[in-house]
């Protein structure tokens, strides 16, 4: 009797911790790798960013205790509608236009807080982020029609810009020692200010890029930018459906891309990054994927594809696109409220899967 009654709370124990984890976990039995066999694969899928779970140390939480009392472990800040995403040194951050705030993901401290909610550094409607050197965020709040400055925790520190200099920030891009601060002016729909704007470090502006036009140089509904390590300034140039790049004084360099369905073109960019190596990242949401190029813009690869069943490597609405120190890609599908985080593989790894698929590795 005593140990049919041991082996019965034993089931129920175990009942309850398996209903102790609520939220969906992304384990998938193989993750995805680009570009496909046989060539030699250099990225794959590692996890998904979705709430505080997500980098939250499991160990802390007391199985017993859930257990006994039924305590579920559940998260307490949530992606809603994600939309750009920033990372450096193992902090991300990821502003929401809907809930109006920032999520910053702090995972060597595994701490999830949200920030941009009251006082002076309120946001508005949050859409592009940029992360500096020393872990400064910026914010391009298109309601205050300015530039949000919050140090590593969170906490404001200043604007930059405002309604005198920008008409409708939609993002920011930062050199990573923080002295030149670039300000997407998308403009809108019934005047030429469709622009960059450039501040020093103290927020003083220092000159414009563009305006309303098909020509080089020229901007129709800029939306976003990203600084190569070089300095060279990156912007997607969403309406004219092509990527255009600058140098650190503002001066045209080059630019690629055009409408269509081909490898390289572009229907719907919402996105673009810069690695350590200068190569470019941008993400289309009719294609549902990631197009890569090299610095004068020849396509090298895509990665990523849509669908309806959320999956690793599948996505739904993608937006922003972020590469981080590491070379860790990182990429906001909107529908599915995720952000997935795509590492870099060493040569040495891209043919262990290759073995592992008994594919001969290249010599």
């Amino acid at each position: 009797m005593y140990k049919a009654t041991l082996f019965c709370l034993f089931i129920c124990l175990s009942s309850l911790l398996g209903c102790a984890t609520q939220e969906k976990q992304d384990e998938p039995k193989r993750p995805p790798f680009w570009p496909s066999l046989p060539d030699l694969p250099r990225f794959e899928y590692e996890f998904t960013l979705r709430n505080d779970l997500s980098i939250a140390d499991r160990k802390k939480f007391n199985s017993f205790r859930a257990a006994v009392t039924g305590e579920l472990l559940r998260p307490k800040i949530k992606l809603i509608k994600p939309l750009d995403v920033a990372a450096y040194q193992g902090r991300i951050i990821v502003s929401d236009s809907v809930m109006r705030i920032v999520y910053l993901f702090d995972v060597p401290r595994r701490l999830t807080v949200t920030f941009g909610q009251r006082g002076k550094g309120k946001l508005q409607k949050p859409l592009g982020v940029a992360i500096d050197g020393e872990l400064n965020y910026y914010i391009s709040d298109a309601g205050k029609r300015s530039v949000a400055v919050y140090d590593s925790g969170g906490h404001y520190q200043r604007h930059i810009g405002g309604p005198d200099d920008l008409l409708k920030p939609t993002d920011v891009a930062v050199s990573r020692d923080g002295s030149r601060i670039y300000v997407v002016d998308a403009g809108g729909v019934d005047n030429k200010q469709h622009r960059i704007v450039a501040y020093d470090a103290e927020g003083k502006k220092l000159f414009t890029i563009g305006e309303r036009g098909t020509a080089a140089g020229k901007f129709n509904l800029p939306t976003h930018a990203a600084v190569a390590p070089d300095g060279t300034l990156f912007v997607l140039d969403t309406g004219n459906f092509r990527v255009q790049a600058f140098d650190p004084d503002g001066n045209y360099l080059r630019s690629w891309g055009g409408v269509g369905s081909g490898f390289g073109l572009f229907a719907r960019p919402r996105g673009i990054a810069v690695d350590n190596d200068g190569n470019i990242y941008v993400t289309d949401a009719n294609f549902a994927n990631l197009q890569i190029f090299n610095s004068r813009g020849q396509l090298l690869m895509a990665l990523g594809h849509g669908g309806v069943k959320d999956e690793p490597g599948v996505y739904s609405l993608i937006a922003g696109v972020a590469v981080d120190e590491t070379g860790r890609i990182y990429l906001v599908d909107q529908r599915f409220r995720k952000i997935e985080v795509i590492k870099r593989l060493s040569r040495k790894e891209g043919e262990a899967i290759m073995r592992e698929f008994g594919v001969q590795p290249p010599p």
